[in-house]
């Protein structure tokens, strides 16, 4: 029994491009996590994704391209401010400017730069570098 998907897909991500392969599938798919994917594209951590209908809860095949030292889900989901958004980077990635943390926001899921640009805080799901 599957708990928190999202941990699940990331996991399945950062296990294969420790294997070194080329691609991973992630199943089941939700939006949420087709919305982190795009994320994780935007910022050059992985390839094109696509969707495929299984007749079930669908499923990604992700295309990795090796950018990937580690990704993680931040539990439990810290509510955030724009002028918090430091601690949280201190907190989880290796070095200022290296990684991307992900948020949701009411513009909807985006990495913590256009969170900043934006001008708007939300709740911490995700760390990629």
């Amino acid at each position: 029994m599957q708990h928190d998907p999202l941990n699940d897909a990331l996991s399945s991500i950062k296990n294969a491009s420790l294997v070194g392969k080329r691609e991973c599938f992630i199943r089941p798919s939700s939006k949420l996590i087709g919305r982190v994917l795009k994320v994780m594209k935007d910022n050059n951590y992985i390839g094109q994704f696509e969707y495929i209908e299984d007749g079930k809860a669908g499923m990604f095949l992700v295309k990795l391209n090796g950018n990937i030292n580690n990704c993680g889900v931040i539990k439990p989901r810290f509510s955030v401010r724009t002028t918090q958004l430091e601690k949280y980077e201190g907190r989880y990635l290796p070095a200022q400017d290296f990684g991307v943390l992900i948020l949701t926001t009411t513009k909807g899921v985006v990495s913590h730069s256009k969170a900043k640009n934006f001008g708007v805080g939300g709740k911490l799901l995700a760390f990629v570098y």
